[in-house]
């Protein structure tokens, strides 16, 4: 691609496909297979050389390292969606064009940074 023409949605498809399938491919790495982190966090309770403290520790991390994951699949898709019903680069909150620079750092933005930073306010 050339460093003065901006990316085409189709560029932004490809870059959105291989960042699921890294993250599909990361998940399967991390958990030895397609075996959930909530059964992995279950099989924590079997090592009773472990502290309870331990195993509780292990188990939380598990979890929110699978609710991470599931939100960052949940955005791919989400902007998979946008590209296909042709409102990708369109700031679901306000409608204004989401800058091109904003799409290429973080391709699965659906918001421009006025409309982030509004929403990171208010959290």
């Amino acid at each position: 691609m050339n460093p003065s023409t901006p990316p085409t949605h189709d560029v932004f498809k490809a870059q959105l496909i291989k960042a699921r399938a890294q993250l599909l491919e990361r998940i399967a790495y991390e958990r030895g297979g397609v075996v959930s982190r909530a059964d992995m966090a279950a099989d924590h309770f079997d090592n009773s050389f472990q502290s309870r403290a331990q195993i509780q520790t292990e188990r939380q991390t598990e979890f929110a390292m699978n609710e991470h994951e599931t939100a960052e699949l949940g955005d791919i898709q989400a902007a998979l969606e946008r590209l296909q019903a042709g409102t990708y680069g369109t700031c679901t909150d306000c409608g204004v064009t989401i800058p091109t620079a904003r799409l290429t750092a973080y391709p699965t933005a659906k918001r421009c940074i006025d409309c982030q930073t509004l929403v990171e306010q208010h959290r």
